[in-house]
Protein backbone atom coordinates (compact mmCIF):
# COMPACT_ATOMS: atom_id res chain seq x y z
CA UNK A 1 0.00 0.00 0.00
CA UNK A 2 0.78 3.94 -0.24
CA UNK A 3 0.60 5.21 3.07
CA UNK A 4 0.81 8.27 4.61
CA UNK A 5 2.45 8.22 8.09
CA UNK A 6 1.50 10.40 10.96
CA UNK A 7 3.44 10.09 14.38
CA UNK A 8 6.13 11.77 16.65
CA UNK A 9 8.23 9.74 19.47
CA UNK A 10 10.28 7.08 19.22
CA UNK A 11 7.00 5.00 19.57
CA UNK A 12 6.15 6.07 16.31
CA UNK A 13 9.37 5.82 14.48
CA UNK A 14 9.57 1.98 15.11
CA UNK A 15 5.89 1.26 14.03
CA UNK A 16 7.45 3.66 11.07
CA UNK A 17 10.94 1.23 10.67
CA UNK A 18 8.18 -1.66 10.31
CA UNK A 19 6.00 -0.59 8.02
CA UNK A 20 8.91 0.85 5.68
CA UNK A 21 10.14 -2.70 4.88
CA UNK A 22 6.78 -3.59 3.24
CA UNK A 23 4.77 -0.64 2.12
CA UNK A 24 5.45 2.57 0.22
CA UNK A 25 5.79 5.36 2.86
CA UNK A 26 4.73 8.66 0.39
CA UNK A 27 4.56 11.13 3.30
CA UNK A 28 5.90 11.48 6.99
CA UNK A 29 3.55 13.71 9.11
CA UNK A 30 4.99 15.24 12.34
CA UNK A 31 5.19 17.19 14.82
CA UNK A 32 7.02 20.84 14.38
CA UNK A 33 10.93 20.87 15.59
CA UNK A 34 11.26 22.10 19.49
CA UNK A 35 14.12 23.33 20.69
CA UNK A 36 15.84 20.86 23.87
CA UNK A 37 18.85 21.00 26.12
CA UNK A 38 20.63 23.52 27.92
CA UNK A 39 22.23 24.99 24.59
CA UNK A 40 18.70 24.99 23.03
CA UNK A 41 19.59 22.69 19.72
CA UNK A 42 16.83 21.77 17.40
CA UNK A 43 15.06 18.30 17.86
CA UNK A 44 14.08 16.37 15.48
CA UNK A 45 11.42 13.82 16.09
CA UNK A 46 12.26 10.35 15.55
CA UNK A 47 9.88 10.08 12.83
CA UNK A 48 11.46 13.31 11.19
CA UNK A 49 14.83 11.56 11.28
CA UNK A 50 14.02 8.38 10.18
CA UNK A 51 12.23 9.69 7.04
CA UNK A 52 15.23 12.01 6.24
CA UNK A 53 17.47 9.22 6.56
CA UNK A 54 15.51 7.39 3.74
CA UNK A 55 14.72 10.04 1.78
CA UNK A 56 10.70 10.21 2.47
CA UNK A 57 9.01 13.62 2.37
CA UNK A 58 8.36 15.35 6.01
CA UNK A 59 5.53 17.68 6.50
CA UNK A 60 5.23 19.31 9.73
CA UNK A 61 2.01 21.79 10.00
CA UNK A 62 2.07 23.30 13.44
CA UNK A 63 -2.07 22.79 13.47
CA UNK A 64 -3.25 19.84 11.37
CA UNK A 65 -6.80 20.84 11.54
CA UNK A 66 -6.21 24.05 9.20
CA UNK A 67 -7.16 24.21 5.77
CA UNK A 68 -3.88 24.69 4.30
CA UNK A 69 -2.81 21.06 5.94
CA UNK A 70 -5.56 19.67 4.78
CA UNK A 71 -5.38 20.55 1.29
CA UNK A 72 -1.83 19.47 1.12
CA UNK A 73 -2.92 16.00 2.46
CA UNK A 74 -5.47 15.60 0.08
CA UNK A 75 -3.26 16.23 -2.66
CA UNK A 76 -0.91 13.22 -1.82
CA UNK A 77 -1.69 10.00 -3.60
CA UNK A 78 -2.01 6.99 -0.42
CA UNK A 79 -4.43 4.63 -0.06
CA UNK A 80 -4.24 5.13 3.74
CA UNK A 81 -3.49 6.97 6.99
CA UNK A 82 -1.50 5.02 9.62
CA UNK A 83 -1.09 7.10 13.04
CA UNK A 84 0.65 6.20 15.50
CA UNK A 85 1.40 8.70 18.50
CA UNK A 86 0.90 11.70 16.22
CA UNK A 87 0.06 14.40 19.43
CA UNK A 88 -2.69 16.20 17.48
CA UNK A 89 -6.48 14.88 17.06
CA UNK A 90 -7.15 14.62 13.63
CA UNK A 91 -10.44 16.67 11.57
CA UNK A 92 -13.08 14.09 10.25
CA UNK A 93 -11.86 15.76 6.39
CA UNK A 94 -8.49 13.80 6.86
CA UNK A 95 -10.01 10.72 8.92
CA UNK A 96 -12.02 9.55 5.44
CA UNK A 97 -9.90 11.29 3.52
CA UNK A 98 -8.11 8.19 1.46
CA UNK A 99 -9.48 4.77 0.58
CA UNK A 100 -8.53 2.44 3.47
CA UNK A 101 -9.40 5.71 6.24
CA UNK A 102 -6.85 6.42 8.99
CA UNK A 103 -6.24 3.49 11.25
CA UNK A 104 -4.35 4.39 14.77
CA UNK A 105 -1.29 1.94 16.40
CA UNK A 106 -2.78 2.16 20.15
CA UNK A 107 -0.84 0.79 23.13
CA UNK A 108 -3.51 -0.56 24.93
CA UNK A 109 -6.10 -3.40 25.00
CA UNK A 110 -9.20 -0.56 23.97
CA UNK A 111 -11.38 0.21 25.00
CA UNK A 112 -9.04 0.08 28.26
CA UNK A 113 -6.71 3.41 28.17
CA UNK A 114 -7.62 5.55 25.85
CA UNK A 115 -5.54 9.00 25.53
CA UNK A 116 -2.24 9.71 25.70
CA UNK A 117 0.04 7.52 28.60
CA UNK A 118 -1.61 4.06 28.10
CA UNK A 119 1.82 2.41 28.59
CA UNK A 120 2.70 3.95 31.88
CA UNK A 121 -0.64 3.54 33.51
CA UNK A 122 -0.89 -0.36 32.98
CA UNK A 123 2.22 -0.10 34.86
CA UNK A 124 0.78 1.88 37.64
CA UNK A 125 -2.60 0.08 38.16
CA UNK A 126 -0.68 -3.65 38.26
CA UNK A 127 -2.29 -4.83 35.14
CA UNK A 128 -1.23 -8.17 34.31
CA UNK A 129 -1.69 -7.99 30.61
CA UNK A 130 -1.58 -4.90 28.29
CA UNK A 131 -0.90 -4.62 24.60
CA UNK A 132 -1.52 -3.13 20.93
CA UNK A 133 -4.71 -2.47 19.32
CA UNK A 134 -4.94 -0.97 15.58
CA UNK A 135 -8.55 0.93 15.34
CA UNK A 136 -10.31 2.52 12.39
CA UNK A 137 -10.14 5.92 13.45
CA UNK A 138 -13.32 7.98 13.71
CA UNK A 139 -13.62 11.29 15.41
CA UNK A 140 -14.03 10.12 19.26
CA UNK A 141 -10.95 9.85 21.18
CA UNK A 142 -9.66 6.45 20.50
CA UNK A 143 -12.98 5.02 20.51
CA UNK A 144 -13.57 3.32 16.65
CA UNK A 145 -13.34 0.17 15.71
CA UNK A 146 -11.08 -2.63 16.36
CA UNK A 147 -9.37 -4.36 13.98
CA UNK A 148 -6.59 -5.99 15.18
CA UNK A 149 -5.32 -6.83 18.72
CA UNK A 150 -2.35 -8.71 20.41
CA UNK A 151 -1.64 -8.74 24.13
CA UNK A 152 1.67 -9.44 26.14
CA UNK A 153 2.13 -10.02 29.94
CA UNK A 154 3.88 -6.94 31.72
CA UNK A 155 6.60 -8.70 33.65
CA UNK A 156 7.09 -8.35 37.57
CA UNK A 157 10.28 -5.89 36.61
CA UNK A 158 8.78 -4.42 33.17
CA UNK A 159 9.28 -0.34 33.46
CA UNK A 160 7.88 2.20 31.34
CA UNK A 161 10.78 2.29 29.14
CA UNK A 162 10.73 -1.69 28.67
CA UNK A 163 7.33 -1.55 28.06
CA UNK A 164 7.95 0.87 25.46
CA UNK A 165 10.30 -1.01 23.52
CA UNK A 166 8.20 -4.80 23.76
CA UNK A 167 5.17 -2.32 22.62
CA UNK A 168 6.38 -0.83 19.96
CA UNK A 169 8.09 -3.90 18.32
CA UNK A 170 4.52 -5.75 18.43
CA UNK A 171 3.32 -2.71 16.73
CA UNK A 172 4.77 -2.97 13.90
CA UNK A 173 4.28 -6.40 13.94
CA UNK A 174 0.75 -5.99 14.16
CA UNK A 175 -0.19 -2.89 11.30
CA UNK A 176 1.61 -4.65 8.65
CA UNK A 177 -0.66 -7.55 9.79
CA UNK A 178 -3.67 -5.10 9.58
CA UNK A 179 -2.78 -3.85 6.66
CA UNK A 180 -2.30 -6.95 5.11
CA UNK A 181 -6.13 -7.80 5.85
CA UNK A 182 -7.12 -4.58 5.00
CA UNK A 183 -5.86 -5.03 1.61
CA UNK A 184 -7.53 -8.88 1.65
CA UNK A 185 -10.80 -7.86 2.78
CA UNK A 186 -10.28 -10.51 5.61
CA UNK A 187 -10.36 -8.16 8.60
CA UNK A 188 -13.16 -7.39 10.17
CA UNK A 189 -14.58 -4.75 12.18
CA UNK A 190 -15.25 -5.04 15.82
CA UNK A 191 -16.72 -2.04 17.62
CA UNK A 192 -15.58 -1.45 21.30
CA UNK A 193 -17.39 -1.97 24.42
CA UNK A 194 -17.97 1.78 24.99
CA UNK A 195 -19.28 1.39 28.46
CA UNK A 196 -16.26 -0.66 30.06
CA UNK A 197 -13.96 2.63 28.65
CA UNK A 198 -11.14 4.39 30.67
CA UNK A 199 -9.22 7.55 29.87
CA UNK A 200 -5.95 8.52 30.74
CA UNK A 201 -4.57 11.93 30.50
CA UNK A 202 -0.44 12.92 29.67
CA UNK A 203 2.16 12.30 32.40
CA UNK A 204 3.53 15.38 33.62
CA UNK A 205 6.84 15.96 35.42
CA UNK A 206 5.11 16.63 38.71
CA UNK A 207 3.93 13.49 38.71
CA UNK A 208 6.97 11.70 39.76
CA UNK A 209 6.88 13.20 43.14
CA UNK A 210 6.52 10.23 45.34
CA UNK A 211 4.37 10.42 48.45
CA UNK A 212 5.49 7.95 50.93
CA UNK A 213 1.51 7.62 52.54
CA UNK A 214 0.73 5.60 49.32
CA UNK A 215 1.56 1.80 50.06
CA UNK A 216 4.99 0.53 49.35
CA UNK A 217 3.67 -1.42 46.60
CA UNK A 218 2.23 1.41 44.35
CA UNK A 219 5.06 3.33 45.20
CA UNK A 220 7.11 0.61 43.33
CA UNK A 221 4.99 0.38 41.18
CA UNK A 222 5.16 3.84 40.48
CA UNK A 223 9.21 3.61 39.90
CA UNK A 224 9.00 1.67 37.37
CA UNK A 225 5.95 3.13 35.49
CA UNK A 226 7.67 6.20 35.38
CA UNK A 227 11.17 5.10 34.18
CA UNK A 228 12.85 6.44 32.28
CA UNK A 229 10.54 9.56 32.49
CA UNK A 230 9.56 11.65 34.38
CA UNK A 231 11.25 9.63 37.23
CA UNK A 232 9.95 8.60 40.83
CA UNK A 233 12.10 11.21 43.26
CA UNK A 234 11.66 12.72 46.84
CA UNK A 235 14.00 15.02 48.18
CA UNK A 236 16.93 14.10 50.83
CA UNK A 237 18.84 16.97 52.71
CA UNK A 238 17.15 19.84 50.49
CA UNK A 239 18.63 17.64 47.46
CA UNK A 240 16.37 15.64 44.59
CA UNK A 241 16.74 12.32 44.85
CA UNK A 242 15.73 9.83 41.91
CA UNK A 243 14.65 5.96 42.82
CA UNK A 244 15.51 4.02 39.75
CA UNK A 245 14.80 0.75 40.93
CA UNK A 246 12.97 -0.60 44.41
CA UNK A 247 10.97 -3.32 45.78
CA UNK A 248 7.97 -3.33 48.32
CA UNK A 249 7.95 -5.53 50.95
CA UNK A 250 5.47 -5.64 54.33
CA UNK A 251 8.21 -7.33 56.79
CA UNK A 252 11.40 -6.08 58.39
CA UNK A 253 13.91 -8.61 60.12
CA UNK A 254 12.63 -9.11 63.54
CA UNK A 255 15.43 -7.03 65.13
CA UNK A 256 13.84 -3.95 63.46
CA UNK A 257 10.44 -4.03 64.67
CA UNK A 258 10.80 -1.50 67.73
CA UNK A 259 12.86 0.81 65.86
CA UNK A 260 10.09 1.00 63.06
CA UNK A 261 7.39 1.51 65.35
CA UNK A 262 8.45 4.94 66.25
CA UNK A 263 9.08 6.25 62.37
CA UNK A 264 6.79 8.20 60.20
CA UNK A 265 6.65 7.99 56.72
CA UNK A 266 9.12 8.81 54.62
CA UNK A 267 11.85 7.93 57.87
CA UNK A 268 14.18 5.63 56.32
CA UNK A 269 15.53 2.51 58.24
CA UNK A 270 19.75 1.77 58.13
CA UNK A 271 19.83 -1.89 58.11
CA UNK A 272 23.42 -2.51 57.37
CA UNK A 273 24.04 -1.75 53.07
CA UNK A 274 20.26 -1.76 52.97
CA UNK A 275 17.69 0.73 53.58
CA UNK A 276 13.81 0.66 54.12
CA UNK A 277 11.93 3.57 53.92
CA UNK A 278 8.45 3.16 55.75
CA UNK A 279 5.12 3.93 53.73
CA UNK A 280 1.47 4.19 54.17
CA UNK A 281 1.96 0.19 54.19
CA UNK A 282 4.81 -1.49 54.12
CA UNK A 283 8.01 -0.59 53.29
CA UNK A 284 10.19 0.40 50.16
CA UNK A 285 13.52 -0.61 49.57
CA UNK A 286 15.13 1.13 47.23
CA UNK A 287 17.61 -0.64 44.86
CA UNK A 288 19.26 2.02 42.56
CA UNK A 289 19.29 5.90 43.50
CA UNK A 290 20.61 8.81 41.82
CA UNK A 291 21.34 12.00 44.12
CA UNK A 292 20.98 15.08 42.64
CA UNK A 293 24.19 16.04 40.57
CA UNK A 294 25.07 12.17 41.06
CA UNK A 295 25.45 9.92 38.67
CA UNK A 296 22.85 6.48 39.49
CA UNK A 297 24.20 3.76 42.12
CA UNK A 298 23.46 0.56 43.53
CA UNK A 299 22.18 1.49 47.25
CA UNK A 300 24.51 -0.32 48.90
CA UNK A 301 27.39 2.37 47.44
CA UNK A 302 25.87 5.36 47.58
CA UNK A 303 25.46 3.96 51.48
CA UNK A 304 29.36 3.81 52.02
CA UNK A 305 29.75 7.21 50.54
CA UNK A 306 26.80 9.61 52.30
CA UNK A 307 25.83 9.56 55.73
CA UNK A 308 22.61 8.36 56.05
CA UNK A 309 21.16 7.30 59.56
CA UNK A 310 17.69 5.81 60.41
CA UNK A 311 15.19 8.32 60.84
CA UNK A 312 16.38 11.07 58.28
CA UNK A 313 13.53 11.96 56.15
CA UNK A 314 12.76 11.70 52.41
CA UNK A 315 9.96 14.74 51.22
Amino acid sequence: MKVIFMGTPDFAGNVLAALFEKHEIVLCVTQPDKESGRGKGIHFSAVKQFALEHDIPVFQPKKIREEEAIERLSEIEADIIVVAAFGQILPKEILFMKHFGAVNVHASLLPKYRGASPIQWAILNGDEFTGITTMQMGEGLDDGDILLQEKTRIEANETGGSLFEKLSGLGGRLINETLDGLSKGTIKNRPQEHDKATKVGLITKDMGHIDFTKSAYDIERMIRAFNPWPSAYSRLSNKVVKLWSAKACENLPSDLLKEAEKLSTGEMIRYHDTLYIKTGFGYLMPEVIQLEGKKRMAVSDFLRGHEIKTGDFLA
